[in-house]
């Protein structure tokens, strides 16, 4: 299964985690070290994100 999008953190060495977007899923990190969200999940994480509850650290 091929992911519909993906994108790295750090494109320039390829060895960085990425988010890899599927039809009902959503991939975040690396090979060994990886969180699957469903497609619900991601879409909470990202409302999160615009509404300013979750910021940057």
């Amino acid at each position: 299964m091929e992911p519909i999008r993906k994108v790295t953190l750090c494109p320039a060495c390829g060895a960085c985690p990425e988010i890899a977007l599927f039809e009902e899923e959503v991939h975040i990190g690396e090979k060994g070290n990886l969180v699957r969200l469903k497609k619900q999940e991601w879409n909470d994480l990202v409302q999160k994100i615009r509404s300013g509850e979750l910021k940057e650290v």
